[in-house]
Protein backbone atom coordinates (compact mmCIF):
# COMPACT_ATOMS: atom_id res chain seq x y z
CA UNK A 1 0.00 0.00 0.00
CA UNK A 2 1.26 3.54 -1.02
CA UNK A 3 1.68 6.00 1.27
CA UNK A 4 1.53 9.59 1.74
CA UNK A 5 0.03 12.41 4.48
CA UNK A 6 -2.34 15.46 4.75
CA UNK A 7 -3.11 17.47 7.62
CA UNK A 8 -6.78 17.02 6.82
CA UNK A 9 -6.32 12.98 7.18
CA UNK A 10 -5.88 12.69 10.74
CA UNK A 11 -4.48 8.81 10.43
CA UNK A 12 -1.83 9.46 8.09
CA UNK A 13 1.61 9.72 9.42
CA UNK A 14 3.54 12.87 8.95
CA UNK A 15 7.21 10.92 9.28
CA UNK A 16 6.91 8.48 6.64
CA UNK A 17 5.18 10.71 3.58
CA UNK A 18 6.46 11.11 0.46
CA UNK A 19 4.18 13.18 -1.31
CA UNK A 20 5.66 15.51 -3.69
CA UNK A 21 4.82 18.93 -2.29
CA UNK A 22 6.86 20.88 -4.68
CA UNK A 23 5.16 24.26 -6.39
CA UNK A 24 5.90 23.07 -9.66
CA UNK A 25 4.23 19.73 -9.32
CA UNK A 26 1.02 21.10 -7.80
CA UNK A 27 0.74 23.28 -10.19
CA UNK A 28 1.12 20.43 -13.08
CA UNK A 29 -1.28 17.83 -11.30
CA UNK A 30 -4.21 20.65 -10.99
CA UNK A 31 -3.89 20.64 -14.77
CA UNK A 32 -4.89 18.71 -18.06
CA UNK A 33 -7.94 16.77 -16.93
CA UNK A 34 -10.75 15.72 -19.08
CA UNK A 35 -14.64 16.45 -17.97
CA UNK A 36 -16.05 13.59 -16.19
CA UNK A 37 -19.04 13.18 -17.89
CA UNK A 38 -22.66 12.16 -15.56
CA UNK A 39 -23.14 8.34 -15.24
CA UNK A 40 -26.50 9.27 -14.02
CA UNK A 41 -29.33 9.91 -16.13
CA UNK A 42 -32.51 9.69 -13.97
CA UNK A 43 -33.87 8.31 -10.42
CA UNK A 44 -32.76 4.80 -9.32
CA UNK A 45 -35.69 2.88 -9.09
CA UNK A 46 -36.02 2.80 -5.36
CA UNK A 47 -35.74 6.42 -5.39
CA UNK A 48 -39.68 6.36 -5.39
CA UNK A 49 -39.96 3.57 -2.89
CA UNK A 50 -37.10 5.83 -0.33
CA UNK A 51 -39.70 8.44 -0.90
CA UNK A 52 -42.73 6.55 0.32
CA UNK A 53 -40.55 5.03 3.53
CA UNK A 54 -39.62 8.62 4.73
CA UNK A 55 -43.31 9.99 4.05
CA UNK A 56 -44.33 6.70 6.54
CA UNK A 57 -41.70 7.81 9.04
CA UNK A 58 -42.69 11.37 8.52
CA UNK A 59 -45.96 10.56 9.71
CA UNK A 60 -44.84 8.72 12.94
CA UNK A 61 -42.76 12.05 14.09
CA UNK A 62 -44.46 14.54 12.41
CA UNK A 63 -42.69 17.69 14.53
CA UNK A 64 -39.46 16.13 15.21
CA UNK A 65 -36.58 16.42 13.39
CA UNK A 66 -34.56 13.18 12.34
CA UNK A 67 -31.22 13.07 11.71
CA UNK A 68 -30.04 9.30 10.44
CA UNK A 69 -26.12 9.27 9.63
CA UNK A 70 -24.69 6.38 7.28
CA UNK A 71 -22.33 6.59 9.64
CA UNK A 72 -18.24 7.07 9.39
CA UNK A 73 -15.26 4.57 7.75
CA UNK A 74 -14.38 2.33 10.76
CA UNK A 75 -10.61 1.96 11.74
CA UNK A 76 -9.33 -1.83 11.39
CA UNK A 77 -5.99 -1.52 12.35
CA UNK A 78 -3.71 1.76 12.61
CA UNK A 79 -4.66 3.45 8.88
CA UNK A 80 -6.77 1.39 7.45
CA UNK A 81 -10.17 0.71 7.60
CA UNK A 82 -12.96 -2.50 7.40
CA UNK A 83 -14.75 -2.33 3.99
CA UNK A 84 -17.64 0.49 4.08
CA UNK A 85 -21.00 -0.45 5.03
CA UNK A 86 -24.05 2.51 5.89
CA UNK A 87 -26.35 2.21 8.34
CA UNK A 88 -29.18 0.08 7.13
CA UNK A 89 -31.62 2.73 8.50
CA UNK A 90 -29.98 5.48 6.20
CA UNK A 91 -30.18 2.98 2.97
CA UNK A 92 -33.63 2.63 3.70
CA UNK A 93 -34.59 5.59 3.76
CA UNK A 94 -32.29 6.85 0.92
CA UNK A 95 -32.24 4.05 -1.32
CA UNK A 96 -28.27 4.50 -1.60
CA UNK A 97 -26.33 1.34 -0.98
CA UNK A 98 -23.04 -0.05 -1.59
CA UNK A 99 -21.90 3.43 -3.32
CA UNK A 100 -22.98 5.39 -0.06
CA UNK A 101 -20.27 8.18 0.30
CA UNK A 102 -19.40 7.61 4.23
CA UNK A 103 -20.11 9.86 6.51
CA UNK A 104 -23.47 11.21 4.72
CA UNK A 105 -26.48 12.34 6.68
CA UNK A 106 -29.82 12.14 6.03
CA UNK A 107 -31.39 15.04 7.80
CA UNK A 108 -35.78 15.37 7.53
CA UNK A 109 -36.68 18.72 8.80
CA UNK A 110 -40.84 19.04 9.97
CA UNK A 111 -42.51 21.29 8.10
CA UNK A 112 -45.59 24.30 9.22
CA UNK A 113 -48.49 25.06 7.54
CA UNK A 114 -49.01 29.38 7.86
CA UNK A 115 -51.49 27.58 10.50
CA UNK A 116 -48.81 26.47 12.85
CA UNK A 117 -49.26 22.84 11.95
CA UNK A 118 -47.44 20.37 11.20
CA UNK A 119 -47.07 19.21 7.04
CA UNK A 120 -44.52 16.40 6.58
CA UNK A 121 -40.80 16.70 6.14
CA UNK A 122 -38.40 17.66 3.88
CA UNK A 123 -35.26 15.47 3.10
CA UNK A 124 -31.89 16.95 2.85
CA UNK A 125 -28.78 14.66 2.20
CA UNK A 126 -25.37 16.13 3.50
CA UNK A 127 -22.53 13.94 1.88
CA UNK A 128 -18.92 14.75 1.27
CA UNK A 129 -19.23 15.90 -2.70
CA UNK A 130 -16.56 15.63 -4.78
CA UNK A 131 -13.43 17.82 -4.26
CA UNK A 132 -12.19 19.89 -7.06
CA UNK A 133 -8.71 18.23 -8.88
CA UNK A 134 -6.71 21.43 -8.13
CA UNK A 135 -7.64 21.22 -4.30
CA UNK A 136 -5.13 18.89 -2.09
CA UNK A 137 -7.42 16.56 -0.80
CA UNK A 138 -7.04 15.12 -4.59
CA UNK A 139 -3.72 13.46 -4.56
CA UNK A 140 -2.25 13.74 -0.80
CA UNK A 141 -5.20 12.71 1.53
CA UNK A 142 -5.31 8.76 1.78
CA UNK A 143 -8.48 8.80 3.41
CA UNK A 144 -11.03 10.46 0.66
CA UNK A 145 -8.81 12.13 -1.86
CA UNK A 146 -9.73 10.67 -5.07
CA UNK A 147 -6.18 9.56 -5.94
CA UNK A 148 -6.75 7.00 -3.19
CA UNK A 149 -10.61 5.82 -2.84
CA UNK A 150 -12.17 6.67 -6.43
CA UNK A 151 -14.06 9.62 -7.39
CA UNK A 152 -16.74 11.03 -5.32
CA UNK A 153 -20.42 11.92 -7.09
CA UNK A 154 -21.39 15.82 -7.75
CA UNK A 155 -24.35 17.45 -5.46
CA UNK A 156 -26.60 17.36 -8.89
CA UNK A 157 -25.91 13.73 -9.72
CA UNK A 158 -27.17 12.41 -6.34
CA UNK A 159 -29.80 14.71 -6.32
CA UNK A 160 -30.97 13.27 -9.70
CA UNK A 161 -30.09 9.43 -8.80
CA UNK A 162 -31.72 9.67 -5.90
CA UNK A 163 -34.76 12.08 -6.05
CA UNK A 164 -33.34 14.34 -3.07
CA UNK A 165 -32.39 17.73 -2.10
CA UNK A 166 -28.59 17.58 -1.57
CA UNK A 167 -26.43 19.80 0.15
CA UNK A 168 -22.48 19.23 1.21
CA UNK A 169 -21.19 17.85 4.12
CA UNK A 170 -19.58 21.25 5.20
CA UNK A 171 -23.33 22.26 5.83
CA UNK A 172 -24.23 19.71 8.08
CA UNK A 173 -22.67 21.92 10.62
CA UNK A 174 -25.21 24.83 10.47
CA UNK A 175 -28.04 22.04 10.67
CA UNK A 176 -26.88 20.93 14.35
CA UNK A 177 -25.85 23.90 15.82
CA UNK A 178 -29.35 25.25 15.14
CA UNK A 179 -31.05 21.97 16.00
CA UNK A 180 -33.76 21.96 18.99
CA UNK A 181 -34.68 19.66 21.56
CA UNK A 182 -37.34 18.45 19.43
CA UNK A 183 -34.42 16.14 17.15
CA UNK A 184 -34.30 12.78 17.13
CA UNK A 185 -31.14 10.26 15.81
CA UNK A 186 -30.25 7.11 14.94
CA UNK A 187 -27.85 6.42 17.98
CA UNK A 188 -25.45 3.87 17.07
CA UNK A 189 -24.94 5.05 13.40
CA UNK A 190 -22.31 7.51 14.10
CA UNK A 191 -21.02 8.20 17.82
CA UNK A 192 -19.69 11.57 17.06
CA UNK A 193 -22.62 12.83 15.58
CA UNK A 194 -24.83 11.38 17.84
CA UNK A 195 -22.64 13.24 21.40
CA UNK A 196 -22.84 16.30 19.12
CA UNK A 197 -26.92 16.25 19.13
CA UNK A 198 -27.10 15.05 23.00
CA UNK A 199 -24.79 17.82 23.80
CA UNK A 200 -26.88 20.94 22.61
CA UNK A 201 -30.11 18.65 23.46
CA UNK A 202 -28.90 18.64 27.23
CA UNK A 203 -27.63 22.72 27.22
CA UNK A 204 -31.21 23.42 25.86
CA UNK A 205 -32.63 21.22 28.73
CA UNK A 206 -30.60 23.04 30.92
CA UNK A 207 -31.47 26.19 29.92
CA UNK A 208 -35.37 25.12 30.72
CA UNK A 209 -34.66 23.51 33.70
CA UNK A 210 -34.80 25.20 37.30
CA UNK A 211 -32.75 22.57 39.08
CA UNK A 212 -30.14 21.36 36.15
CA UNK A 213 -27.47 19.10 37.97
CA UNK A 214 -30.94 16.86 39.07
CA UNK A 215 -32.79 17.39 35.81
CA UNK A 216 -29.58 16.66 33.40
CA UNK A 217 -29.61 12.23 34.37
CA UNK A 218 -33.38 12.61 33.91
CA UNK A 219 -33.21 14.13 30.41
CA UNK A 220 -30.51 12.38 28.86
CA UNK A 221 -32.71 9.38 30.13
CA UNK A 222 -35.55 10.52 28.03
CA UNK A 223 -33.97 11.42 24.79
CA UNK A 224 -32.15 8.00 24.86
CA UNK A 225 -35.61 6.89 25.10
CA UNK A 226 -37.30 8.77 22.38
CA UNK A 227 -34.32 7.82 20.26
CA UNK A 228 -34.93 4.05 20.91
CA UNK A 229 -38.66 5.01 19.80
CA UNK A 230 -37.27 5.89 16.44
CA UNK A 231 -34.79 3.37 16.20
CA UNK A 232 -38.19 1.04 16.83
CA UNK A 233 -39.73 2.61 14.47
CA UNK A 234 -37.46 2.27 11.64
CA UNK A 235 -37.32 -1.71 12.07
CA UNK A 236 -40.99 -1.72 12.07
CA UNK A 237 -41.17 0.09 8.63
CA UNK A 238 -39.30 -2.69 7.50
CA UNK A 239 -41.29 -5.45 8.45
CA UNK A 240 -43.23 -5.50 5.37
CA UNK A 241 -41.21 -5.44 2.30
CA UNK A 242 -42.41 -3.09 -0.75
CA UNK A 243 -42.00 -4.51 -4.32
CA UNK A 244 -38.41 -3.26 -4.71
CA UNK A 245 -37.25 -5.53 -1.61
CA UNK A 246 -39.39 -8.53 -2.94
CA UNK A 247 -37.40 -8.29 -5.85
CA UNK A 248 -34.08 -7.62 -4.67
CA UNK A 249 -34.57 -10.62 -2.47
CA UNK A 250 -35.65 -12.65 -5.26
CA UNK A 251 -31.95 -11.89 -6.90
CA UNK A 252 -30.05 -12.67 -3.72
CA UNK A 253 -31.18 -16.16 -3.40
CA UNK A 254 -30.50 -16.77 -6.87
CA UNK A 255 -26.68 -15.51 -6.47
CA UNK A 256 -26.99 -17.42 -3.24
CA UNK A 257 -27.72 -20.81 -4.97
CA UNK A 258 -24.59 -20.01 -7.53
CA UNK A 259 -22.33 -19.85 -4.53
CA UNK A 260 -23.51 -23.47 -3.15
CA UNK A 261 -23.04 -24.42 -7.01
CA UNK A 262 -19.14 -23.47 -6.86
CA UNK A 263 -18.53 -25.10 -3.48
CA UNK A 264 -19.86 -28.34 -4.58
CA UNK A 265 -17.82 -27.70 -7.57
CA UNK A 266 -14.99 -26.99 -5.76
CA UNK A 267 -15.68 -30.23 -3.34
CA UNK A 268 -12.20 -32.06 -4.18
CA UNK A 269 -9.78 -29.75 -3.77
CA UNK A 270 -11.50 -28.73 -0.58
CA UNK A 271 -11.10 -31.82 0.97
CA UNK A 272 -7.64 -32.37 0.25
CA UNK A 273 -6.75 -29.24 2.16
CA UNK A 274 -5.71 -29.22 5.85
CA UNK A 275 -8.36 -26.42 6.34
CA UNK A 276 -11.38 -27.25 3.90
CA UNK A 277 -13.70 -24.66 5.60
CA UNK A 278 -11.74 -21.59 4.70
CA UNK A 279 -11.94 -22.67 0.94
CA UNK A 280 -15.75 -23.37 1.05
CA UNK A 281 -16.13 -19.89 2.55
CA UNK A 282 -13.43 -18.24 0.39
CA UNK A 283 -15.36 -20.15 -2.85
CA UNK A 284 -18.72 -18.83 -1.38
CA UNK A 285 -17.26 -15.34 -0.98
CA UNK A 286 -15.98 -15.15 -4.44
CA UNK A 287 -19.47 -15.93 -6.01
CA UNK A 288 -20.83 -13.05 -3.09
CA UNK A 289 -18.31 -10.32 -4.61
CA UNK A 290 -19.01 -11.39 -8.70
CA UNK A 291 -22.69 -11.62 -8.07
CA UNK A 292 -23.38 -8.44 -5.26
CA UNK A 293 -21.18 -6.41 -2.77
CA UNK A 294 -20.14 -9.00 -0.12
CA UNK A 295 -21.93 -11.86 1.71
CA UNK A 296 -24.59 -10.83 4.22
CA UNK A 297 -22.96 -12.41 7.18
CA UNK A 298 -19.48 -14.34 8.25
CA UNK A 299 -20.06 -17.80 6.42
CA UNK A 300 -20.79 -20.62 8.69
CA UNK A 301 -18.12 -23.38 7.19
CA UNK A 302 -19.18 -26.24 9.95
CA UNK A 303 -17.80 -29.43 8.67
CA UNK A 304 -17.82 -32.80 11.01
CA UNK A 305 -18.84 -32.15 14.67
CA UNK A 306 -18.25 -28.37 13.77
CA UNK A 307 -21.76 -28.05 12.75
CA UNK A 308 -22.77 -28.75 16.35
CA UNK A 309 -21.56 -25.04 17.01
CA UNK A 310 -24.43 -22.90 15.88
CA UNK A 311 -22.62 -19.64 14.99
CA UNK A 312 -18.93 -21.67 13.85
CA UNK A 313 -17.15 -18.50 12.39
CA UNK A 314 -13.62 -19.36 12.49
CA UNK A 315 -13.68 -21.70 9.59
CA UNK A 316 -10.09 -23.20 9.57
CA UNK A 317 -11.27 -27.37 10.34
CA UNK A 318 -10.73 -29.90 7.54
CA UNK A 319 -13.41 -31.44 5.18
CA UNK A 320 -13.38 -34.89 5.74
CA UNK A 321 -15.02 -37.64 3.30
CA UNK A 322 -18.08 -39.35 5.50
CA UNK A 323 -18.64 -36.13 7.56
CA UNK A 324 -21.38 -33.88 6.78
CA UNK A 325 -20.39 -30.04 6.39
CA UNK A 326 -23.22 -27.49 7.05
CA UNK A 327 -22.60 -23.96 5.18
CA UNK A 328 -25.13 -20.80 6.29
CA UNK A 329 -24.60 -18.30 3.70
CA UNK A 330 -25.96 -15.36 1.97
CA UNK A 331 -25.11 -12.84 -1.02
CA UNK A 332 -25.35 -8.96 0.06
CA UNK A 333 -26.48 -7.51 -2.81
CA UNK A 334 -25.39 -3.91 -4.15
CA UNK A 335 -28.45 -2.26 -2.63
CA UNK A 336 -27.69 -4.28 0.78
CA UNK A 337 -30.33 -6.81 0.64
CA UNK A 338 -29.33 -10.08 1.97
CA UNK A 339 -30.34 -13.96 1.43
CA UNK A 340 -29.67 -16.24 4.46
CA UNK A 341 -29.75 -19.80 3.29
CA UNK A 342 -28.24 -22.83 4.77
CA UNK A 343 -27.95 -26.37 3.64
CA UNK A 344 -26.22 -29.44 5.51
CA UNK A 345 -24.14 -31.57 2.58
CA UNK A 346 -22.74 -35.08 3.00
CA UNK A 347 -19.40 -34.76 2.22
CA UNK A 348 -18.99 -38.09 0.34
CA UNK A 349 -21.90 -37.58 -1.67
CA UNK A 350 -24.02 -39.35 0.35
CA UNK A 351 -25.60 -39.56 3.91
CA UNK A 352 -25.12 -42.18 6.04
CA UNK A 353 -28.32 -43.71 7.28
CA UNK A 354 -27.73 -42.35 10.77
CA UNK A 355 -26.94 -38.64 8.80
CA UNK A 356 -30.65 -39.06 6.33
CA UNK A 357 -32.53 -40.21 9.32
CA UNK A 358 -31.68 -36.65 11.35
CA UNK A 359 -31.69 -34.54 7.94
CA UNK A 360 -34.84 -36.33 7.23
CA UNK A 361 -35.91 -35.01 10.34
CA UNK A 362 -34.99 -31.44 10.39
CA UNK A 363 -37.05 -31.66 6.95
CA UNK A 364 -40.09 -32.84 8.48
CA UNK A 365 -39.77 -29.69 10.94
CA UNK A 366 -39.37 -27.22 8.62
CA UNK A 367 -41.90 -28.50 6.13
CA UNK A 368 -44.41 -28.60 9.15
CA UNK A 369 -43.22 -24.77 9.22
CA UNK A 370 -44.15 -23.89 5.78
CA UNK A 371 -47.35 -25.71 6.04
CA UNK A 372 -48.93 -23.33 8.08
CA UNK A 373 -47.51 -19.86 7.04
CA UNK A 374 -50.34 -17.63 5.48
CA UNK A 375 -51.54 -13.90 6.52
CA UNK A 376 -53.50 -13.37 9.85
CA UNK A 377 -51.22 -16.40 12.03
CA UNK A 378 -48.88 -15.07 14.72
CA UNK A 379 -45.02 -15.35 14.04
CA UNK A 380 -44.50 -17.80 16.66
CA UNK A 381 -46.60 -20.00 15.82
CA UNK A 382 -44.03 -20.86 13.00
CA UNK A 383 -41.05 -22.05 15.45
CA UNK A 384 -43.69 -24.09 17.49
CA UNK A 385 -45.71 -25.93 14.43
CA UNK A 386 -41.10 -27.17 14.00
CA UNK A 387 -40.83 -28.08 17.76
CA UNK A 388 -43.90 -30.24 17.84
CA UNK A 389 -41.56 -32.19 15.05
CA UNK A 390 -38.05 -31.60 17.13
CA UNK A 391 -39.98 -33.47 20.20
CA UNK A 392 -41.48 -36.11 18.42
CA UNK A 393 -38.42 -37.38 16.91
CA UNK A 394 -35.94 -37.01 19.52
CA UNK A 395 -38.77 -38.74 22.04
CA UNK A 396 -38.94 -41.58 19.50
CA UNK A 397 -35.28 -41.97 19.08
CA UNK A 398 -35.28 -42.38 23.05
CA UNK A 399 -33.46 -38.91 23.50
CA UNK A 400 -35.74 -37.73 26.19
CA UNK A 401 -36.48 -38.42 29.82
CA UNK A 402 -40.05 -37.68 29.09
CA UNK A 403 -43.06 -37.62 26.09
CA UNK A 404 -42.84 -35.66 23.14
CA UNK A 405 -46.01 -34.03 24.82
CA UNK A 406 -44.27 -33.71 28.28
CA UNK A 407 -41.35 -31.84 26.89
CA UNK A 408 -43.73 -29.75 24.70
CA UNK A 409 -45.54 -27.96 27.87
CA UNK A 410 -44.09 -25.24 29.18
CA UNK A 411 -42.63 -26.97 31.99
CA UNK A 412 -40.59 -28.97 29.82
CA UNK A 413 -38.55 -28.44 26.86
CA UNK A 414 -36.39 -31.18 26.73
CA UNK A 415 -36.56 -31.52 23.31
CA UNK A 416 -34.26 -28.07 23.09
CA UNK A 417 -31.09 -29.28 24.10
CA UNK A 418 -30.77 -30.26 20.77
CA UNK A 419 -31.92 -26.93 18.86
CA UNK A 420 -31.69 -23.99 21.45
CA UNK A 421 -32.48 -21.31 18.44
CA UNK A 422 -35.08 -20.54 17.01
CA UNK A 423 -37.40 -21.34 13.80
CA UNK A 424 -37.23 -17.92 12.09
CA UNK A 425 -35.92 -14.19 12.09
CA UNK A 426 -36.84 -11.29 9.36
CA UNK A 427 -34.99 -10.82 6.74
CA UNK A 428 -34.09 -7.65 4.64
CA UNK A 429 -31.01 -5.34 4.69
CA UNK A 430 -30.00 -7.26 7.77
CA UNK A 431 -29.75 -10.42 8.09
CA UNK A 432 -31.38 -10.85 11.56
CA UNK A 433 -33.62 -7.77 10.02
CA UNK A 434 -36.23 -5.40 11.98
CA UNK A 435 -34.55 -6.80 15.19
CA UNK A 436 -35.51 -3.10 16.87
CA UNK A 437 -39.07 -4.04 16.70
CA UNK A 438 -41.77 -4.47 19.49
CA UNK A 439 -42.49 -7.89 20.54
CA UNK A 440 -46.05 -7.62 19.65
CA UNK A 441 -45.30 -6.59 16.35
CA UNK A 442 -42.47 -9.64 15.68
CA UNK A 443 -42.54 -12.77 17.63
CA UNK A 444 -46.03 -11.95 19.01
CA UNK A 445 -46.92 -10.16 15.53
CA UNK A 446 -49.61 -11.21 12.79
CA UNK A 447 -48.56 -12.32 9.92
CA UNK A 448 -48.75 -9.85 6.82
CA UNK A 449 -48.68 -10.11 2.66
CA UNK A 450 -45.20 -8.70 1.92
CA UNK A 451 -43.24 -10.41 5.17
CA UNK A 452 -40.11 -12.14 4.29
CA UNK A 453 -38.05 -14.40 7.26
CA UNK A 454 -36.12 -17.42 7.18
CA UNK A 455 -37.53 -21.27 8.26
CA UNK A 456 -34.52 -22.82 9.74
CA UNK A 457 -35.11 -25.54 12.30
CA UNK A 458 -31.90 -27.51 13.45
CA UNK A 459 -30.88 -30.83 15.38
CA UNK A 460 -26.81 -30.44 16.88
CA UNK A 461 -25.67 -33.23 18.74
CA UNK A 462 -22.52 -32.48 20.26
CA UNK A 463 -19.97 -35.05 20.51
CA UNK A 464 -19.17 -34.97 24.05
CA UNK A 465 -22.88 -35.08 24.55
CA UNK A 466 -23.82 -38.92 26.83
CA UNK A 467 -27.35 -38.29 26.32
CA UNK A 468 -27.60 -39.38 22.90
CA UNK A 469 -26.28 -43.08 21.10
CA UNK A 470 -22.55 -42.87 19.74
CA UNK A 471 -23.49 -42.68 16.16
CA UNK A 472 -25.66 -39.52 16.65
CA UNK A 473 -23.10 -37.47 18.51
CA UNK A 474 -20.84 -35.08 15.88
CA UNK A 475 -23.89 -35.01 13.55
CA UNK A 476 -25.42 -31.12 13.12
CA UNK A 477 -27.97 -30.21 10.62
CA UNK A 478 -29.58 -27.29 9.67
CA UNK A 479 -31.62 -26.59 7.01
CA UNK A 480 -32.70 -23.10 6.11
CA UNK A 481 -35.07 -21.08 3.56
CA UNK A 482 -36.10 -17.56 2.91
CA UNK A 483 -39.94 -17.22 2.45
CA UNK A 484 -42.29 -14.51 1.36
CA UNK A 485 -46.02 -14.26 2.76
CA UNK A 486 -48.48 -14.39 0.36
CA UNK A 487 -51.99 -13.34 0.04
CA UNK A 488 -52.61 -16.61 0.51
CA UNK A 489 -50.18 -18.31 1.95
CA UNK A 490 -46.51 -18.57 1.02
CA UNK A 491 -43.78 -18.82 -0.99
CA UNK A 492 -40.74 -20.32 -0.70
CA UNK A 493 -38.08 -17.82 -2.20
CA UNK A 494 -34.89 -20.84 -2.21
CA UNK A 495 -37.12 -23.67 -3.67
CA UNK A 496 -34.39 -23.82 -6.39
CA UNK A 497 -32.15 -24.79 -3.80
CA UNK A 498 -31.97 -28.48 -3.27
CA UNK A 499 -33.52 -29.69 0.30
CA UNK A 500 -34.46 -33.39 0.45
CA UNK A 501 -31.98 -35.79 0.99
CA UNK A 502 -32.68 -37.42 -2.15
CA UNK A 503 -32.52 -33.60 -3.62
CA UNK A 504 -29.52 -32.79 -2.43
CA UNK A 505 -27.64 -36.38 -2.87
CA UNK A 506 -28.20 -35.67 -6.75
CA UNK A 507 -27.13 -32.33 -7.06
CA UNK A 508 -23.97 -33.07 -5.60
CA UNK A 509 -23.75 -35.89 -7.74
CA UNK A 510 -24.50 -33.62 -10.75
CA UNK A 511 -22.51 -30.65 -9.93
CA UNK A 512 -19.44 -32.92 -9.48
CA UNK A 513 -19.71 -34.26 -12.56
Amino acid sequence: MAETDQKDAPRATANRSTTPGSDAFKEYISQGWAERPSATTGPRKQAAFAADRRARLSALHPTARLVIPAGPAKQRSNDTDYPYRAHSAFAHLTGWGADTVPGSVLVLEPRTTDAGEADGHDAVLYFREAAGRDSDEFYANPEIGEFWTGPRPTAADVALDLGLATRGLGELEAVLEALDANTLVVREADRAITDRVDALRLLLGADDASDASADAEALATELEERDSDLARDLSELRLVKDAFEIAEMRRAVDATRLGFDDVIADLAEIVAHPRGERLVEGTFDRRARAEGNTVGYDTIAASGPHACILHWTRNDGPVVPGDLILIDAGVELESYYTADITRTLPVSGTFTEVQRRVYEAVREAADAAFAIVRPGIRFREIHAAAMEVIARKTAEWGLLPVTAEEALQPEGGQHRRYMVHGTSHHLGLDVHDCAQARRDLYLDGVLEPGMVFTIEPGLYFQPDDLTVPEEYRGIGVRIEDDVLVTADGCESLSAGIPRTADEVEAWMAGSRG
